[in-house]
């Protein structure tokens, strides 16, 4: 180490200029900002999507993209439907569609498969899957972390969608009504499923009785396990979306004469379909019409989902508005770490 003396006037000048950086740095830093913060200055509405969407219309859904090299235009598009028993089937079940979907856009259409619905958004999110099926919970999810615009519904021939929150039991279990799930353990089907958990959590206290502090809430996964275990006797009874149970009695899972309903809701919105806020317009376009020119009728997909014969359009922010109440009573925020 040098022991000379160091100048005092050359270490005040050396001082000033350390300052004089600092100082201009920090102004810098003050007039040029971050590219988030101008990101969120050119957004002037973004409402409860994520930071990196913006919703200037309004209308609650990501905007497309302004900037074009930020739009997607993928040779192979992919599918994915909400999370089932057994995606193997659902693969079979889609391939008509499949197959209309990709004459219509020209592209290589392939389904993929999800194993939860945080898989499923995530996927979305990170643009690995471009359309996708989102069951009725997990729709504002879809939405606001991962950009998914939904637009259509499976429906009627008249144009009516929906389905209800059912309350099953075995017929021998001595329940009659939902006050008689006091005491009792109660399949759940997740925390971000609509008529499998928030729904009954926001609904059920009307009736007389607490999801949580009345009855037992054990969380089996899914519709399909819910049922299955009121059957085998697992759980005492379980809330359950009608158009699961319904297709799960119409592939014989299970025998409807050891099974009661002992409360029924009013209509909720069924599985939303969506594409990625950040397609090439034109492509979403194409998407669209390839779903409301699909005839179910006489297809696999018309056979597995009963009732229904066509995709007709819809509008989250009114199609959806009762989910989002309920999952507001239930104290929901869209996080990643809330879904499930």
């Amino acid at each position: 180490m040098s022991t000379k003396a160091l100048d005092p006037a050359r270490l005040r000048v050396n001082v000033q200029r350390i300052q004089q950086m600092i100082l201009g740095t920090a102004i810098t830093a003050l007039l040029v900002p971050s590219a988030s913060v101008m990101a969120a200055q050119e957004c002037s509405n973004q409402g409860a999507l994520a930071p990196m969407y913006c919703d200037a219309n309004n209308d609650l859904v990501a905007d497309t993209p302004s900037d074009p090299s930020k739009l997607l235009d993928p040779d192979t598009l992919i599918f994915a439907y909400t999370p089932v028993e057994d995606p193997a089937i659902y693969a079979d079940i889609w391939e008509p569609f499949i197959e209309h979907l990709s004459e219509k856009t020209g592209k290589d259409v392939r389904f993929f498969a999800v194993q939860s619905n945080s898989a499923e958004i995530e996927a979305m999110r990170s643009n690995r899957i471009h359309i996708a099926g989102f069951s009725t919970g997990p729709t504002p999810f879809a939405v606001n972390l991962a950009g998914a615009v939904p637009f259509a519904i499976m429906g009627s021939e008249d144009g009516n969608f929906g389905y209800t929150l059912q309350v099953y039991t075995r017929k021998d279990s001595g329940i009659d009504e939902l006050k008689d799930l006091k005491g009792k353990r109660v399949a759940h089907t997740s925390p971000t499923s609509n008529s499998g958990n928030q729904a009954p959590r926001a609904l059920f206290p009307k009736q007389g009785i607490v999801p949580g502090e009345d009855y037992e809430v054990v969380y089996s996964g899914s519709h399909d396990q819910s049922m299955l275990g009121v059957v085998a006797g697992d759980y005492d009874a379980a809330p359950v979306a009608s158009e699961v149970v319904d297709r799960m009695a119409d592939r014989g899972l299970y025998d409807p004469e050891e099974v009661k309903i002992v409360f029924e809701s009013k209509r909720f919105p069924t599985t939303s379909y969506t594409y990625a806020h950040n397609l090439e317009p034109e492509l979403a376009e194409k998407i669209k019409d390839a779903f409301m020119s699909f005839d179910m009728q006489g297809t696999a997909l018309g056979e597995e989902f009963t009732g229904v014969t066509q995709f007709v359009p819809i509008s989250y922010k009114e199609d959806w508005e009762v989910i989002r109440d309920i999952q507001e009573a239930n104290g929901i925020s869209y996080t990643r770490e809330n879904i499930e």
